[in-house]
């Protein structure tokens, strides 16, 4: 089938109690993103027709996070079969293949989900299975002889023979939508729970005459996250194979293990990162970068050659230019500094620019904030700041300007000018001395 007859119905509509919780279960960030993001950059690769998503609680939230997703309510909850049942009104006189997955299984690769659908020129349900170092207490898939899906067991209901199988459901389908809402019809609640699952389809459409087939996943591809454990198992394996395809890629993880990506982050060629770094949202590094060990960047460009950390924090709204260094306990937040600045120890660089081959000496600050407003401090092209400087903003420093350490600078400085601003030194002979003798004296008298 060709993508454009495909058609996706994510079930989200779990309490996700054992999260514990306000926020929605699928909303929770994979490598900075909510899980369910990852799933939907997946199926977007498939172009669907529709896009559809059963909720239940938390509606608002998660109609806030994909203002453009189709979301329908399931009110009661009877099961997955019920839930899909949700989509009937959204799918009407749709007859192309209808993927059904799950919010909380953010994994499943498109490829993954084109076989499947691929896979309905020949079977008229198609179900996800996967094999588990531990099957545990996953339902199985019984296959016949000519490969075909006869059955899905559940595992309490499996017999010895039927435990020995493998081969596990993950109950992902694709299904062909001009049979769906027939078949789900079908389905009944007698069982114990008295739930309508969605596992029953492959009973019902065997019974018409229909095939259903395997197409078969990876186990770390259908991870199913409901559980703070579970999250923390999933970012663990995104982490995994991020860093795996850096390295592909020609970057050099000195530790990779200590390396945090975000789901965005973007990184050229011969970039080193060193141990201990995280990246956040919307970081771009560029050819031959280097990122020094315990940085932390998000919404930062870093240029070309350029040296960040250690122990740097670069904050969203920063650009660095070529061969820019930024260096230990600095921290820059929507400051443009170009192409061979300087800005190597103990200082706050925040809206501003930062002219080329300028200098920021040790513990300079941009005091860009009066309890209101925010203010731009513009320092130029080959401007030197002193060690222990406050730039006041709105100020500007210019081209070629020297401004000595330990100034307050809250007017601008002209081009080529030397501006200095600290208090006359003055000294008074003995008196050091002097005041260490008082002081003794009132400490042997405060002991005594």
């Amino acid at each position: 089938m060709a993508s454009q007859s495909v058609a996706t119905v994510i079930l989200a509509a779990g309490k996700g109690t054992r999260m514990r919780s306000d926020v929605h279960k699928v909303l929770h960030p994979i490598a900075g993103k909510p899980m369910v993001g990852h799933l939907m950059d997946a199926t977007a690769e498939l172009e669907p027709t529709f896009e559809i998503m059963v909720v239940g609680a938390g509606r608002d939230q998660l109609q806030a996070a994909f203002p453009k997703l189709s979301l329908v309510t399931q009110d009661p909850q009877l099961g997955t079969g019920h839930a899909v049942g949700f989509a009937r009104d959204a799918l009407q006189g749709f007859s192309g293949a209808v993927l059904i997955l799950y919010g909380d299984t953010p994994f499943v690769p498109a490829a993954t989900m084109r076989a499947m659908v691929d896979a309905l020129a020949d079977a008229d349900i198609v179900v996800l299975g996967f094999t588990p170092q531990d099957p545990g207490r996953y339902g199985r898939l019984i296959l016949g002889e000519d490969g075909a899906l006869t059955r899905i067991v559940e595992f309490k209901d499996a017999t010895d023979a039927e435990r020995a199988v493998t081969l596990c459901n993950s109950g992902v389908m694709a299904v062909r939508g001009d049979k769906l809402f027939q078949d789900l019809d079908q389905i009944t609640n007698e069982n114990a729970a008295r739930e309508y699952y969605l596992t029953d389809l492959v009973s019902i459409v065997r019974a018409r005459g229909g095939r259903a087939a395997v197409v078969h996943a990876e186990e770390n591809d259908v991870l199913g996250v409901n559980s703070r454990e579970e999250l923390a198992k999933a970012e663990a394996i995104f982490q995994m194979r991020r860093r795996g395809e850096a390295m592909a890629q020609g970057v050099t993880l000195i530790s990779p293990e200590t390396v945090f990506f975000s789901h965005d982050t973007r990184l050229g060629r011969d970039v080193t990162i060193e141990p201990n770094v995280v990246f956040g949202p919307g970081v771009t590094v560029e050819d031959y970068a280097q990122i020094r060990a315990f940085s932390h960047l998000e919404g930062a460009h870093v240029g070309r050659s350029a040296i960040v950390g250690p122990y740097a924090r670069l904050r969203p709204g920063t650009v660095l230019g070529e061969r820019v260094k930024v260096g230990n306990f600095v921290e820059t937040k929507k400051a443009k500094v170009a192409d061979g600045a300087k800005i190597n120890h103990l200082s706050y660089v925040g809206d501003a620019s930062v002219g080329p081959r300028a200098n920021i000496g040790a513990g300079t600050i941009t005091c860009n904030y009066d309890g209101f407003f925010k203010y731009e401090t513009v320092i130029g092209a080959d401007a030197f700041i002193g060690s222990n400087t406050a730039l006041i903003a709105p100020v500007r420093v210019g081209e070629g300007a020297i401004v000595g350490a330990g100034s307050a600078i809250s007017k601008d400085v002209v081009d080529g000018a030397l501006a200095i601003t600290r208090s006359a030194q003055t000294a008074k002979p003995g008196w050091a001395a002097r005041f260490r003798e008082i002081m003794r004296a009132r400490k042997e008298k405060k002991s005594a």
